[in-house]
């Protein structure tokens, strides 16, 4: 996608000429009769500024309707509220931790129950969809593992078998993926991470496919209430505007400091899409513009104790949870964004104890890599210094 369409795909403000979208703050909206106003009721079921990104977010997703909420949670609850009880989610076994929660905590008292599998081969989900499957939930990459499915693959199976099939866009962006285009019905992306880009918001968005769809998410945002602040609206909005540069950096950066740590003998595993070792790189290549900047890694000293020491060295690196901001960020999964899944499903998944996850900021690669250097030899563990 073009830096000229993303940032033409914000309109002028036709009332007054603002280049700028003006934003609406405002609870309610005087109307001429009973019924009868300018399109605008009450800012819970619409506002100008909410309903600007909306559109702005589908017409990048390639979509029929755009829905914006108060946070990437709450895209997702929106969307697991299209089931009833009795019904199942097919989701990557790589997931999310705050889904994980949502799923498991919530909604399985509810009846609907998850199974989770290795999306990556596209078998694995053809085998274990049951008759009771109605939703397949994927991300393409994973977080944090950075895991590839083939999505128009999934999205075949999905159709032949009567499922939803969802995925989470947040690491990769509109810029990116386009998981409608092959063939998902929905996609959703916390607008916290790259779409927002300053780490000054919590948003989430969720896009359709097909516009009947489209309405049974706008009634259930506007039914439940979780929406997306005027304010907040607009600073989506506004990083959106910067979006192509800034996902073109990330991935640049990115890419030369995953090349790096795969130099260092402290280091055991590299996940990135964009390395050929990564076990789908042809399949990223195939369905993405760029790799993202998102890097996961495991220390050869594959204890917690090590991944911590290393994460409270980084000088550039903050510690912190999320991610897409232009301030580069690190965490470790395992006590931080992923600490509410049983330890025995997240290893299994792949989320090791010495796993570190990084965003990879808009900083000079070199000043990123030099400070990982840094913290690789103030890390004061044994077999660091041994290796």
């Amino acid at each position: 996608m073009s830096n000229t369409k993303i940032i033409h795909s914000i309109p002028i403000d036709e009332l007054t000429g603002a280049i700028s979208v003006p934003i609406y703050q405002t609870s309610t909206f005087v109307q001429e009769a009973p019924g009868v106003n300018k399109g605008f009721d009450y800012a819970r079921t619409n506002n100008p500024t909410r309903a600007t990104l909306e559109k702005v977010i589908a017409q990048l997703e390639e979509g029929a309707v755009g829905v914006a909420f108060g946070s990437g949670l709450a895209a997702i609850d929106a969307v697991v509220k299209l089931l009833q009880s009795g019904d199942e989610i097919l989701a990557v076994d790589d997931i999310y931790g705050g889904a994980f929660r949502l799923f498991t905590q919530v909604y399985e008292k509810f009846g609907v129950t998850v199974n989770y599998v290795d999306s990556t081969n596209a078998e694995n989900v053809f085998n274990a969809i049951t008759p009771n499957t109605k939703l397949i939930w994927i991300e393409s990459p994973t977080n944090p593992t950075l895991k590839v499915s083939d999505i128009a693959a999934i999205a075949k199976i999905a159709k032949a078998s009567g499922c939803l099939l969802c995925v989470d866009n947040t690491f990769a962006s509109p810029v990116l993926q386009k998981p409608l285009s092959l063939g998902a019905d929905i996609v959703i992306h916390s607008a916290t991470k790259y779409l927002g880009g300053h780490s000054d918001l919590i948003a989430g968005l969720v896009v359709t496919k097909e516009q009947a769809l489209g309405a049974k998410i706008k009634f259930l945002q506007n039914a439940s209430g979780a929406i997306l602040a005027p304010f907040d609206s607009w600073l989506v909005i506004r990083g959106i505007e910067t979006l192509g540069l800034r996902v073109k950096q990330h991935c640049l950066n990115a890419q030369q400091v995953a090349e790096y740590l795969q130099t260092l003998p402290q280091v055991d595993n590299v996940f990135y899409p964009g390395l050929p070792t990564h076990p789908n790189h042809e399949i990223a290549k195939q369905q993405a513009k760029g790799f993202g900047g998102i890097i996961s890694f495991t220390l050869k000293d594959d204890t917690e104790e090590a991944a911590i020491a290393f994460v409270t060295s980084t000088r550039l690196f903050k510690l912190a949870e999320s991610l897409g901001g232009v301030k580069s960020l690190l965490c470790h999964p395992a006590t931080m964004t992923h600490k509410s899944i049983p330890v025995e499903k997240r290893q299994a998944a792949g989320v090791a104890d010495s796993l570190i996850r990084l965003s990879v900021g808009l900083e000079e690669a070199e000043d990123l890599i030099e400070d990982i250097a840094f913290a690789i030899k103030q890390t004061k563990v044994a077999s660091f210094q041994n290796a």
